[in-house]
């Protein structure tokens, strides 16, 4: 059952209230941005090719800089880097849209979508490095990284529809230009918090090049990561896959927030109540369920049962994103700790490009059933090495 009494207390505190409701807002782009940026390049120029470019572009600049980002602000604070992307931000997504517009060579597509996604504005990374810092008990560390997997899948699931009333009553410039508001707005907002204002920078122990690369037992989390994130891009695919093969490309749109609106209440349920496993045990205990998750994907083809299926699978997808957050903060030392999360950031990002392309593959050689098989075990191989993480802490 879910309950929201831990939820209710974690947001009776004045200081995370103002936190959580500017980053909502400054975060919006997350759910807009990456289909903002493919229609309004598919609707411009008609090209597929150069639509998949300006949005991967933005998705590679989104996990390139991310950790000299991370770094950055566990050295200096993360003002500058907050006050820098209010104003690049913003001009790099109208710049994108102008050469979009303008029907620019590839290369200044690219590098525009670059330029886009490296300089929105690091809120999460913030987010949870606050909460480490703002939070001692276990149990609302737990809930507020639980809170923070519910934002982030309700982002995705309103986003999307914020675009398809934009690109409806306007045109798909109207949904680039909206998530550049909201990224500045939000931001500003985020800037004016009692936390950022009163942000400490921790003393350094030691230098080191590789930061929280050194500590002991974070790549391998960071490996288990890179697992299970491809299954997400897999599935992702797969849903694709299922919903074409049936002739009905908008059942993909109507599958993937049905796995959201599962994913939703299976963080709630993770941060309702307290788990008498270690963190490390629950983390492989859930990557077992997560692959049993897509393994019945792969079994299952008529609709409604797949649609029952989606929601199932949902609900094992977002506890191991929690968990990972919580490993993250548990493992990296203060010092290390807004620059750790932007390298599990990025691992998951690189993990569902992984999926996304390679699952493309399989659609074509094997089909649907193989691409949700591949996800299957994607998760089983990283309850495999998490299962040795738990070895390792014991």
């Amino acid at each position: 059952m879910i309950s929201l009494a831990r939820y209710r207390t974690l947001l009776a505190r004045n200081d995370l209230r103002t936190l959580v409701v500017a980053s909502i807002i400054g975060r919006l782009p997350i759910g807009v941005a990456g289909l903002a940026i493919m229609l309004m390049t598919q609707a411009a120029s008609g090209s597929f090719a150069r639509s998949g470019i300006a949005t991967a572009g933005y998705m590679a600049g989104l996990a390139a800089l991310a950790p000299l980002l991370g770094r950055h602000i566990d050295r200096k604070g993360p003002r500058r880097v907050l006050i820098a992307s209010v104003m690049v931000y913003p001009s790099a997504m109208l710049a994108l849209a102008a050469t979009t517009l303008l029907a620019a060579p590839y290369w200044m597509v690219l590098l525009t979508g670059l330029a886009a996604g490296a300089s929105f504005p690091p809120i999460t990374v913030c987010m949870r490095t606050l909460f480490k810092r703002l939070l001692t008990d276990d149990e609302q560390i737990q809930t507020a990284y639980s809170l923070e997997s519910v934002l982030i899948e309700t982002i995705f699931i309103v986003g999307p529809l914020i675009v398809a009333l934009l690109v409806a009553l306007v045109a798909p410039l109207a949904a680039v230009v909206f998530a550049a508001l909201c990224s500045a707005i939000g931001t500003l907002l985020f800037l004016r918090a009692p936390a950022l204002i009163e942000w400490r920078i921790e003393p350094r122990a030691r230098t080191s090049l590789f930061g929280p690369l050194a500590t002991p037992g974070f790549v391998s989390l960071l490996t288990v990561v890179l697992c299970y994130s491809a299954a997400f891009g897999l599935i992702e695919i797969a849903v694709t896959g299922y919903a074409g093969a049936r002739r009905q490309p908008a059942l993909a749109g109507v599958m993937l927030g049905l796995m959201s609106v599962g994913s939703v209440s299976g963080a709630l349920v993770y941060g309702s109540r307290t788990w008498r496993r270690s963190l490390t045990r629950q983390f492989a205990v859930a990557l077992v369920l997560f692959g049993a998750g897509a393994a019945l994907l792969a079994l299952v083809e008529q609709v409604l049962a797949f649609s029952l299926a989606c929601v199932l699978a949902g609900i094992a997808m977002s506890p191991p994103l929690i968990m990972q957050s919580m490993l993250v903060a548990k493992t990296a030392r203060e010092e290390h700790s807004t620059e750790a999360f932007t390298w599990a950031s990025t691992s998951l990002l690189s993990g569902v490009s992984l999926g996304i392309a390679g699952g493309g593959a399989l659609l074509e050689i094997g089909g649907v059933a193989t691409a949700f098989g591949a996800a299957a075990a994607a998760a089983f191989t990283a309850a495999a090495l998490a299962a040795l993480l738990v070895r390792e802490r014991a």
